[in-house]
């Protein structure tokens, strides 16, 4: 991956590019410790961190060609990367300007035109998304991680169906599902999970609570795990009892959205258009009004990563990303439904990850 980085400095016109974005310094450096900083130049790659991190980030970078550089209060990252600097002739820096924050940004600006007067320095260079796009192409490696995370999905989806009742409230829900994730392997939660029975589905993002579910309520379960580092999604809506006509109407809605995305998407589509195929489908069933967010969104480390399916997004479709197919219908006050896949571009179409059944459930 640290050649892609270097590719960029290329296309920046830098010298060298600071990484402190989490997720790209594990994507370019190997590294899973999150804190931390990446100096990479033409002919050297430096990681920087403290001593809770310089045994970690050692194994975990070397194949990268990062020399691991530990930073203390007798030499602090300042001094460190004056000296970077001054042996590679550093004259411009690109910067991550979409993930740091202003304080970050200015403690940066202050390093550069303080500590590094010395060194020739004339300008901080942001680097837009140049470090993200390449992270929307999955190597064959990462695909598989993806899979697994999403299989350990399917297998607390089954898990809870073995228990969810009439009387248990959403955040035991919740807490069974996320129990499962763990017992198979994960290594924490991509996202907080979400339970939200009845009238709190209407919620896209409603946060579990004590409501106890209820005969005859829709349940929405949006979940996802980490393993090794890779996220999962999915999203189920099941009906607690036996559903009604109405219940039946919107859940077949949203399922024939979702199955129209899976057989109509196609590599060289725009995002916007993916996005369309869904909004226009429930639109047409009468219910556009109540489909607000966008249809879907890119995982891999993070669990939102882009491109996105929505209306705004242009990017072209391209094999080998894994973006999510979530539509959904949310009728406030009364309950809603989604029902969502992270799925794999394929250069004939795409491929759903998650094995667990759409068919509407009723427990």
């Amino acid at each position: 991956m640290v050649n892609i980085a270097k590719d960029i400095l290329d296309d920046k016109r830098v010298d060298m590019i600071l990484v402190t974005d989490p997720y790209n310094l594990r994507y370019y450096t190997g590294f899973r410790g999150g804190e931390g900083v990446a100096a990479i130049s033409r002919n050297a790659s430096y990681l920087m961190t403290d001593s809770r991190y310089t045994e970690a980030a050692i194994k975990e970078s070397k194949d990268n060609g990062f020399e691991v550089i530990e930073y203390n209060a007798n030499r602090g990252l300042c001094s460190i990367l004056k000296e970077i600097v001054t042996n590679n002739k550093i004259n411009k820096v690109g910067f991550e300007d979409l993930s740091i924050s202003y304080s970050d940004y200015k403690k940066y600006e202050n390093m550069f035109s303080n500590c590094l007067k010395d060194c020739d320095i004339d300008s901080l260079i942001p680097l837009g998304d140049s470090l993200l796009i390449p992270r929307q192409i999955k190597s064959d490696e990462e695909i598989e991680l993806l899979k697994q995370a999403e299989h350990i999905g399917d297998l607390a989806f089954d898990h809870v169906l073995g228990i969810i009742k009439p009387g248990m409230t959403e955040l035991e829900v919740a807490a069974e599902i996320e129990y499962s994730m763990k017992k198979n392997g994960a290594e924490g939660l991509s996202f907080d999970t979400i339970a939200a029975s009845g009238v709190n589905s209407s919620m896209p993002h409603a946060i579990p609570s004590d409501k106890k579910i209820e005969y005859g309520d829709f349940l929405t379960m949006d979940f996802g795990c980490r393993y090794k580092g890779y996220c999962s999604d999915m999203t189920r809506t099941i009906c607690v009892g036996k559903a009604d006509d109405d219940q039946k109407k919107i859940y077949n809605i949203v399922l024939s959205a979702q199955l129209k995305v899976l057989d109509e998407l196609r590599p060289g589509m725009k995002c916007c258009q993916v996005d369309k195929i869904a909004r226009d489908y429930i639109r047409n069933q009468g219910f556009g009004e109540y489909f607000g967010h966008g249809l879907g969104h890119g995982v891999g480390l993070y669990i939102h990563e882009s491109p996105a399916f929505n209306t705004r997004d242009e990017s072209i479709v391209k094999a080998n990303m894994i973006e999510t197919d979530e539509p959904g219908i949310y009728i406030p006050g009364k309950y809603g439904v989604r029902i969502e896949d992270m799925i794999l571009i394929t250069q004939e179409g795409c491929v759903p990850l998650a094995n667990s059944p759409k068919e509407l459930i009723e427990l």
